[in-house]
């Protein structure tokens, strides 16, 4: 029997694969991540996914392929705060273990649990959650062990290397303090008039 492994991008895919291959027979790949935006960050994230699985030679499955800005924030649902992370990672694990259950997998898991920046508590909350609600295990692996390896595979594979971790929001959280990316002082002041 193989497990699911729900992949966030090429790079961690990477990294995570050589950990998983050691602790599971047989591994199947889930692309599911309607979060990613805006759309050129989606499809270079799209394709490095590919690449990667390619070169990892890991069969690959398909949830959602299409851009999915409508219905990322249709799940948030006005929540834009620091929640949005467990309606993001429920998005994906959901579809996740559902396809799980459909293919007669062992169980699920994902890349997401190697990245440092990603709140692992939740993830396991959120993944045990949806595990009971579609029937089929969520196997938890802390890989941020092999976090180092992710900028490996994007090196010698020549894979797009994201900024940050997925959604608008996100990536405003990452540069809204940066002074790189400073909004230019505005001579003219509206609220003055």
């Amino acid at each position: 029997m193989s497990v699911l492994v729900h992949a966030c991008c090429g790079p961690c895919l990477g990294g995570a694969a050589p950990e998983l291959r050691r602790q599971h027979e047989s591994l199947l790949l889930f692309w599911e991540n309607p979060n990613i935006h805006p759309y050129l960050e989606y499809r270079a994230r799209l394709e490095s996914f590919h690449a990667m699985a390619e070169k990892l030679q890991l069969p690959v499955m398909h949830g959602t392929v299409d851009y999915g800005l409508g219905l990322f924030l249709r799940a948030l649902n006005s929540e834009f705060g620091p929640a949005r992370c467990a309606i993001c990672y429920r998005i994906r694990l959901e579809r996740t273990a559902r396809r799980a259950h459909e293919l007669g997998c062992e169980g699920f898991t994902t890349t997401l649990t190697i990245s440092p920046y990603q709140n692992h508590e939740v993830i396991c909350r959120v993944g045990a959650e949806v595990a009971a609600e579609c029937s089929v295990p969520f196997v938890y692996h802390d890989l941020r062990p092999f976090f180092r390896g992710t900028h490996q595979a994007a090196r010698e594979n020549n894979l797009y290397k994201q900024k940050y971790c997925g959604c608008l929001f996100s990536e405003y959280d990452r540069y809204q303090h940066d002074p790189k990316f400073a909004l230019p002082e505005c001579l003219d002041d509206p609220h003055e008039s």
